[in-house]
């Protein structure tokens, strides 16, 4: 069974995201969406680890091969642990491409057996990131196609409780 990991923080889950797992499902048998803690990333996430895998699992529930789990460990631990032989990770731009690099070739230092694969953000989505959506969403602009629906009204709500 070849089973994959597409990892990150998710806060909050954009389009770049959901087209990167809608992309991978399909090469797998499974897909697990492993989504990080990070509770120093960018001082915090906004939303606590069990709001967003809610969210993705509402985004990804029309793709029957993929699961969402949160982890709290060295990532090639965690894919151990769901049995997952790939690392799928998204690229955006040469400035993500140094930063996937080093942690691929740290992952392959851990356990060469587990593979890291990547795939490319589509042009619609090379600019988008998780902060530029808050960033935008706080100060009242539209994310509308930048991140599924239901997590605009989540962000909205979200943003109007840290107030």
């Amino acid at each position: 069974m070849r089973r994959g990991l597409c990892p990150g923080t998710f806060d909050p889950m954009t389009s770049g995201h959901l087209d990167i797992i809608e992309r991978a499902a399909p090469l797998l048998d499974e897909l697990v969406v492993g989504v990080a803690f990070s509770p120093d990333k960018g001082g915090g996430p906004l939303f606590t680890v069990d709001e967003r895998v809610e969210l993705i699992t509402e985004a990804t529930s029309h793709l029957s091969n993929v699961s969402v789990r949160p982890f709290d460990n060295l990532l090639v631990d965690f894919a151990h642990e769901v049995g997952a032989t790939v690392i799928i990770k998204g690229l955006r731009a040469v400035t993500d491409f140094e930063r996937e690099f080093q942690m691929a070739q740290l992952n392959y230092r851990l356990d060469s057996r587990v593979e890291t694969m990547f795939i490319m953000a589509i042009p619609e989505y090379m600019y988008l990131s998780s902060s530029a959506v808050k960033e935008i969403a706080l100060h009242g602009g539209s994310v509308q196609g930048l991140v599924p629906a239901h997590v605009i009204e989540a962000l909205t709500d979200k943003l109007k409780e840290s107030r």
